[in-house]
């Protein structure tokens, strides 16, 4: 059976590592793998094959930034060649990116059968990007892997629940593993924060909270604001946006730093104090490791982390500093989001099927 992975973005970094693992356990898969080129920075993309022993790519189409139209265009003209040249038995497309759209619309257009993992979430907020490209991927892929029951729901509610099967988080499988691989080795803060005190982290990088610079201003000032120092590593867009807005990022509580490789960023989670983002996958990884997660957002797709607190949606930044000194909750975090297995049943499933 030949699968053939297209990624193109963080995210979709930290789920292959799960399934090209889980793929090099079966002498009877071979795995293809397409980079994309939408997150091209080092540090956003090299760093991360690296950091989780992924196998280099096998195709990198290069693609770089532009706008969402031209930038799906681009990915969309450079994988009929690559599909045509490798015929797999399977593409696989990962979560909600440009990247996931490209793949599933080209294989589909050419008659090959795409499986879309991390299907089903929904955020029920067609303002996001991702909200798009995930319900049109559904809707053209043949096999929906969804992570979780409440997911597998979603499906069913559009008509799609005959393509669905739960198979849990993959993301799980590779938090889990990495937080325990880490735990103990030296925390990598910016300068400026004690690691053997309290602290919290941040990431913002959504457009509804770059993109307009009071809104932002609004986030940095609250940031700013907190009782404990907060490292915010920042995102390239967040950077380039607070730049052009003239917002300093640093000040206050905040202690800026680059993004961390992915070992790293779990390990500083799972001694965080309180967690701040707009990130999808980091507001579960933060729920997976027991850190509190203020979300800056009006909507998750993992609403199973609002139970008990350990997440909280904050839309307005003038009640963001109070979300993220809540009290810690006391309740427990149920095992919503699979028993850090997903990916072998994916290959298992996807050998089934082929």
């Amino acid at each position: 059976m030949k699968i053939l992975s297209v990624v193109g973005a963080r995210p979709q970094f930290v789920k292959l590592a799960a399934i090209a693992d889980a793929a090099a356990q079966r002498e009877d898969v071979e795995h293809i793998i397409v980079h994309t080129g939408q997150h091209y920075d080092a540090k956003m993309s090299d760093a991360f094959f690296a950091d989780l022993r992924i196998p280099e790519p096998d195709v990198n189409l290069a693609v770089g930034s532009g706008s969402h139209g031209r930038q799906t265009g681009a990915m969309l003209a450079g994988m009929d060649e690559v599909l045509e040249q490798h015929q797999p038995d399977w593409t696989l497309v990962y979560g909600d990116t440009n990247s996931t759209l490209a793949g599933a619309l080209s294989a589909v257009k050419m008659h090959l059968k795409v499986a879309h993992l991390e299907a089903g979430l929904r955020s029920f907020n067609r303002r996001m990007p991702e909200e798009h490209n995930r319900v049109l991927t559904d809707h053209a892929a043949d096999l929906l892997l969804a992570p979780t029951d409440v997911a597998r729901g979603h499906l069913a509610q559009e008509g799609l629940e005959d393509r669905a099967v739960v198979v849990g988080d993959v993301m799980t499988d590779v938090c889990l593993r990495v937080a325990a691989a880490v735990e103990g080795s030296a925390l990598r803060l910016p300068d400026g924060i004690d690691p053997e005190a309290d602290f919290a982290v941040a990431t913002i990088h959504r457009a509804d909270n770059t993109d307009d610079p009071e809104r932002l201003a609004a986030i940095i000032e609250a940031l700013k604001s907190l009782s404990v120092p907060l490292a915010l590593f920042a995102h390239p867009r967040l950077v380039a946006k607070s730049a052009e807005a003239g917002i300093d990022l640093a000040g206050g509580a905040v202690h800026v730093g680059e993004p961390l490789a992915y070992p790293d960023l779990m390990n500083a989670l799972q001694h965080a104090s309180a967690v701040v983002t707009d990130s999808g996958g980091l507001q579960k990884e933060a729920y997976l490791l027991g850190a509190p997660c203020s979300t800056v957002r009006t909507e998750t797709e993992w609403v199973e982390t609002l139970e008990g607190e350990w997440n909280r949606l904050v839309a307005d930044p003038a009640e963001l500093a109070a979300a993220v000194e809540r009290p810690r909750p006391e309740g427990p975090r149920p095992d919503f989001y699979g028993d850090g297995r997903a990916a072998i049943r994916v290959i298992d499933l996807l050998a089934e099927r082929a």
